[in-house]
């Protein structure tokens, strides 16, 4: 035995110090090891739409139905399945309209709490009783356990849990009792969230997604570049939050910053109403699928869209000036202008403006912020900086993320591994390094915390730039793409010029050579291991699958964000892998909670089953497992310590 096993020892003999506790242990890890996996649930591209996401978290992707009907099968009807979904999906907003409706309210709460006590035996049937105990409701905790725990002593087991039902309605309680089973159902249905990237942009809620992920139970997050340009906002890069700012008022989610996050917006806007009031904004126009944006203040929000776009332009090319070694020359487009003619040169062609009213460029200076512009982007950069609640989230992501995982014998990442067009790895230069493959998300996942928290100013910039080019750098696994075509899009008409090049990882997508090679770099070299992979959204309108390479990668962008709707032709795939095996599940447009509560109306989906296990996988198959396993391995070293006298036994 090794210096650090006998550390290790001396650690275990404090926790269980005598031969019956360590084997008390023993016994309880072994059992953990023969029950079910958990099931996990994967989402990605959330994009702000709040009211899916949260119903989607809701239903476990169909888990909680699915369980109602394997409970109940035949013996309640679908309205009575429908109605008990529902209220497990929105225990508060449904007894609201129950108390109002219902005749005989004592009956319903009778029946309701009856089913909803079933539905959890059979949710918590996997789990140890510890773990149960865990994530019981503190005010509910000793009542639940009594309900759902077998009494072999009690001899009309039916008249004992009735009048723990009958007491808890005689007081008033049965309302509140009724929320904590709902939501402790949601919690055991799904053992573990990971969100595979991009939960900003686009939708309107990504800081009430953020508020749900942070006090969810179990969850991971693989940073997708829609994330990473918060963050980098967050820690005070101008690039990054130009652009977030851009995006916002793109979509018409300004309201996202100003009430959601609490940042303060004026300076812009006042900016924007001076020096663009007499301007042309047409190219500006906004993308606004948000149907609670108010129409007043389009004109100002416009204005704003322009204004910050420009800053946008502008800091970004000095960002490429200060890194030559981004090799993003070709994104430096303010000086290529021709303000006599109104076009502008990229690569051999010239093209016509569709603007270039633009008041506070300078042709001979083109990059240089006015003093105004600069007033702005202090003030924003002291609200990103300075906004808590923000803070908190970014935090979160920092300590429950990354750019990649491998978990349970899967690898999840957002994006793509860059390769070359044969398939090998690209390598890509990191300030003054090569990189490639799984040491190219590491040194990025390096830069990207040090972007965040380190003291020293110029290794926060330097981490900050980083975060940058991560979000639309051609080189970044997570955007996957030649270029960011935001100014074309805007100032030219020519298509041809809009159109981004994806890396020839998604041209390899069914290439088993290229897919093992990634999954080999990673440390997985099982049959059995998958890509989980987001960021580009799977076209299922025009019969693409998202089963890629035999069913090793899966692409589970489906296209939550109403933005990508009409291409998609559904609105997002989610993944459930549990004991038994993992299936894809499509969705239908959500309509709204409201209607799902009223109309008790669930989310419409379906299944496409990508792999039945031969066997079902236990605990014991799991990274949990081996950390068991390894448990286990120590403390019968310890037994066999105390048993030689090696260790002494506490008495």
């Amino acid at each position: 035995m090794n210096e650090n096993d006998k550390k290790i020892l001396k650690v275990l003999s404090k926790q269980y110090p005598n031969i019956a506790a360590a084997s008390t242990e023993i016994i309880n890890l072994q059992s953990i090891m023969n029950l079910p996996k958990g099931t996990e649930h994967f989402l990605t591209d959330i994009h702000g739409e709040y009211e899916q996401f949260n119903h989607v978290l809701k239903n476990g992707s169909g888990a909680v139905r699915r369980k109602i009907d394997e409970e109940f099968g035949n013996t309640i009807s679908d309205k009575d399945k429908r109605s008990l979904a529902t209220l497990i999906y929105y225990p508060e907003e449904k007894l609201e309209i129950v108390m109002k409706e219902e005749d005989n309210i004592e009956d319903w709460f009778k029946i309701s709490l009856h089913r909803l006590v079933q539905i959890i035996k059979r949710v918590s049937s996997k789990y140890t009783r510890s773990k149960v105990r865990k994530a019981l409701p503190k005010d509910f905790a000793y009542v639940i356990e009594e309900l759902i725990t077998e009494k072999e002593e009690i001899q009309d087991k039916e008249a004992y849990y009735n009048e723990i039902l009958h007491t808890i309605i005689r007081i008033g309680r049965a309302p509140r009792f009724i929320v904590a089973l709902s939501q402790l159902i949601q919690c055991l249905v799904i053992d573990h969230l990971h969100v595979v990237g991009d939960i900003y942009d686009r939708g309107p809620g990504p800081h009430i997604i953020m508020d749900t992920l942070c006090s969810y139970h179990s969850v991971d997050v693989q940073w997708g570049n829609h994330d990473m340009v918060w963050m980098g906002a967050a820690g005070g890069s101008l690039a990054c939050i130009a652009n977030v700012v851009r995006m916002a008022a793109r979509y018409g989610n300004l309201a996202t910053l100003e009430d959601g996050y609490g940042i303060n917006l004026l300076p812009l806007a006042a900016f924007a109403m001076e020096t663009y009031e007499h301007t042309n904004c047409d190219v500006f126009a906004l993308h606004c699928s948000n149907t609670d944006y108010n129409a007043k203040d389009l004109s100002l929000d416009t204005k704003m869209h322009k204004a910050i776009a420009v800053l946008q332009f502008k800091l970004e090319g000095q960002l490429i000036m200060r890194h030559p070694e981004f090799h993003m020359e070709d994104r430096m487009l303010l000086d290529r202008i021709d303000y006599e003619k109104g076009t502008i040169r990229i690569g051999e062609k010239e093209y016509a403006m569709l603007d270039t009213d633009f008041p506070t460029i300078d042709p001979q200076n083109p990059f240089a912020l006015t003093e105004e512009e600069e007033k702005v982007m202090d003030r924003l950069q002291h609200g990103f900086m300075r906004c808590e609640k923000l803070q908190r989230h970014v935090r979160f992501l920092y300590a429950k993320g990354g750019l990649y995982k491998i978990y349970n014998g899967n690898l999840l990442y957002h994006g793509c591994v860059p390769v070359n067009e044969d398939g090998s790895f690209a390598r890509v230069e990191v300030y003054g390094k090569q990189y490639y493959g799984k040491a190219l998300y590491d040194i990025l996942e390096h830069y990207a915390r040090r972007g965040y928290y380190a003291k020293d100013p110029a290794e926060r910039m330097a981490g900050q730039d980083m975060i940058w080019y991560i979000w639309s750098g051609q080189g970044s696994p997570v955007f996957g793409k030649e270029k960011m075509a935001t100014f074309e899009r805007y100032f030219i008409a020519d298509k041809e010029t809009h159109h981004e090049r994806k890396n020839s990882y998604y041209k390899l997508l069914e290439n088993e050579e290229m897919v093992e090679r990634i999954l080999k770099e990673f440390g997985l070299e099982s049959p059995d291991a998958h890509i989980v992979n987001g960021h580009v959204p799977v076209e299922q309108i025009h019969g693409e699958s998202p089963i890629k390479c035999g069913g090793r990668l899966l692409i589970i962008d489906g296209g939550f964000s109403k933005a990508y709707q009409n291409k998609t032709g559904i609105a997002g795939y989610t993944l459930v892998c549990n004991s038994r095996g993992m299936q894809l599940v499509a969705h239908e447009p959500f309509e709204s909670a409201h209607t799902a509560i009223v109309k008790e109306s669930d989310l419409f989906s379906h299944s496409i089953e990508v792999e039945n296990f031969p066997r079902r996988k236990l605990v014991a198959d799991t990274d949990i497992g081996a950390e068991i396993k390894e448990r286990i391995y120590f403390l019968e070293e310890l037994l066999e310590a105390y048993g030689d006298g090696t260790t002494m036994e506490e008495v």
